[in-house]
């Protein structure tokens, strides 16, 4: 698990950076933009996993293309990468008509956008998913699962990997109110995700969505070979989800608000249940996708 441990001290690399450097970005960026704090301090850790990545990646050997899921030719890539997002948009769209038939969501946000704020909305959160599943899906079904499955096997690669993607998915999560910042708000960001963990069941469901979710992507990346058609899937999920975020509510008082976890009002028993089914359902496709063509293998 050699390979396992240095991911894990890149996630302690970016807590660290999380920490010390949070707060000096909020007070050069704060008197201009109002981003959040909780989401300087994520877009810090994201940055600091990328450079750790980059060296981390050479001294493991997965550095080359085909180990960061790039071995695909570009057009070919770009292809299934679109694919994926079709497939993405698609079935989070049905889970979200699911949710709307039960009265789970309050989509009153959404009556109220004028046509070019809600193109507005779509194209940005487009652009935020494509962005969130590159990096994501670069360092953990890319390097991380090359180097888990290179070391300890296929199965280990995607259990770690999923466990991995899950757990990171709490990471800033904890919110400070601008008002409330200080000089250690960077710290108590750290210790307050981390307090997440110290109350398993009140994220059990939205943690075994997300692990659900990660063993989908990687069983997808092992059979694929590579991680274009996992970069769709992921950034058509995720531009659904911040499109309903932003223009609907969660009704976690309806009667089938348990479906809804209490972290996010969305992830949660609902879509676990979805993402099983949709997990092989795609695992078939991308199987049947992946079987090479007698016809082309025939020709002299």
């Amino acid at each position: 698990m050699r390979t396992f441990g240095w991911f894990l001290g890149l996630i302690v690399l970016g807590f660290g950076c999380i920490a010390a450097l949070t707060y000096p970005a909020w007070l050069m960026l704060h008197p201009y933009f109002s981003f959040p704090f909780h989401r300087i301090g994520e877009r810090i850790g994201m940055l600091a996993l990328l450079v750790g990545l980059s060296v981390t990646a050479r001294r493991l050997g997965v550095a080359d293309r085909t180990s960061l899921g790039y071995g695909l030719a570009r057009p070919r890539f770009i292809r299934e990468m679109l694919l994926g997002l079709a497939l993405g948009v698609a079935t989070m769209t049905a889970v979200v008509g699911l949710m709307s038939e039960l009265r789970l969501l309050d989509w009153g946000a959404a009556s109220a956008q004028t046509p070019e704020t809600l193109t507005k909305i779509i194209l940005g959160k487009a652009l935020s998913g494509l962005a969130v599943a590159f990096i994501e899906e670069t360092f953990i079904r890319g390097a991380m699962l090359s180097g888990i499955k290179r070391e300890s096997g296929t199965a280990a690669a995607i259990f770690l990997t999923a466990l991995l993607y899950s757990a990171t998915h709490f990471f800033a999560a904890f919110k400070i109110p601008p008002e409330q910042v200080t000089p250690y708000s960077g710290i108590a960001l750290v210790t307050g995700t981390l307090h997440l963990f110290a109350d398993p069941l009140a994220i059990a469901d939205a943690f075994l969505c997300l692990f659900a979710v990660g063993v989908v992507l990687g069983t997808i990346r092992v059979v694929t070979g590579n991680i274009a058609a996992c970069v769709g899937l992921h950034a058509g999920w995720v531009w659904v989800m911040l499109v309903v975020h932003e223009l609907s509510q969660p009704l976690r008082s309806a009667s089938a608000g348990f479906l809804l976890s209490r972290f996010d009002g969305f992830i949660g028993w609902l879509v676990l249940a979805w993402s099983i089914v949709m997990g092989l359902g795609l695992r078939r496709f991308y199987v049947i996708r992946s079987r090479p063509n007698p016809e082309v293998r025939s020709r002299p």
